[in-house]
């Protein structure tokens, strides 16, 4: 006993992580270790955000600066652009991510049950998503055009009258919806890595228990999927909020307004029906010079963002916690 408090009195009992110099020198490595991604993080996030926060409280057209308060966020209130913007992206986010979703699981489901011509047919639906944005949407403006269009002249061939797709309200979003599906082939190939990674003796358990393939697809390809599922809706949501350059390409082309001097392009064509929210971000700050004004625009777009991520991964855990 007396050896005890001898040992406890003269100093703590020696071991790999005992002592606080041993422990400050650890927490030094980790910092050390961890300093690439904070000045990461800092200069290219923390600065930015409270750089974005601050000039939301001025009137500046990056030349001038001018303190104005909640101006800015009081216009944001009366601006009918920011509704029918926020509307748009709304509906990309609810209609468009989850048909892109879904139409991807199916091809992935699709092509992995193929007997033969797996990896050609992998090769097909992957490289749509090689084009690039802006070439890929000003193709696909032309193959919809109501007029010339393959696809509407191989609808009449069916007495079918097609319609004007990019020229049309009703058509143009459900038409980005298509762009969309056209080129979801990276989606579709991480989709097939994660349904071949689902062990094989589960189905034949779940086949011998009686499971048809819709209840084998239930319990267990979903299940085992999930993490990649929430991470597709993730990322896809995300992409979403910030859809540009293909409405922006698909707005200006259908709509047959160039660059050339006197002309003027109002995002949104037609009718404002593909006038996305960071659009008109874009339209405020780098045309109107309203940067005070687009940065509000800004955050707005980042408290989105982080709700539906939010919302997204509280549901994730609830289904696993259920599970």
């Amino acid at each position: 006993m007396a050896t005890v408090l001898s040992a406890s009195v003269s100093g703590p009992v020696s071991g790999p992580f005992s002592g606080p110099p041993r422990r400050r020198g650890s927490g030094l490595r980790a910092l050390v270790w961890l300093s690439p991604w904070l000045v990461g993080v800092s200069v290219f996030f923390v600065y930015p955000l409270l750089s974005t926060v601050y000039f939301s409280f001025h009137r500046y057209d990056m030349y001038t600066l001018e303190f104005i308060g909640l101006d800015n966020y009081r216009y944001l209130l009366q601006d009918p652009r920011v509704l029918t913007s926020a509307g748009n992206t709304l509906w990309l986010v609810l209609i468009m991510v989850p048909a892109t979703v879904l139409f991807s699981l199916a091809l992935a489901q699709l092509v992995i049950r193929l007997k033969a011509g797996t990896g050609l047919f992998r090769t097909i639906f992957y490289l749509p998503s090689l084009v690039p944005a802006a070439a890929g949407t000003i193709t696909f403006v032309f193959l919809l055009n109501p007029s010339t269009g393959p696809l509407n002249q191989f609808l009449a061939l069916f007495g079918v009258q097609g319609p004007d797709w990019f020229g049309d309200p009703a058509w143009s979003k459900p038409s980005l919806t298509l762009l969309s599906l056209w080129g979801c082939g990276q989606l579709a190939v991480i989709f097939m890595a994660a349904l071949l990674d689902v062990p094989r003796h589960l189905y034949e358990a779940a086949a011998i228990d009686g499971a048809g393939p819709w209840r084998q697809f239930r319990s267990v390809t979903l299940p085992m999927i999930a993490p990649v599922l929430m991470f597709s809706l993730v990322t896809n949501v995300i992409y979403a909020l910030q859809y540009f350059t293909q409405a922006m390409i698909a707005s200006r082309v259908a709509s047959g307004v160039t660059d050339s001097p006197g002309s003027s392009f109002s995002p949104g064509y037609p009718d404002e029906s593909l006038l996305t929210l960071p659009q008109w971000l874009f339209q405020a700050g780098f045309r109107d010079y309203s940067m005070g004004y687009a940065c509000v625009l800004a955050l707005l777009l980042f408290a989105t963002s982080m709700i539906f991520t939010s919302i997204l991964l509280r549901q994730f855990r609830r289904v696993e916690e259920d599970a």
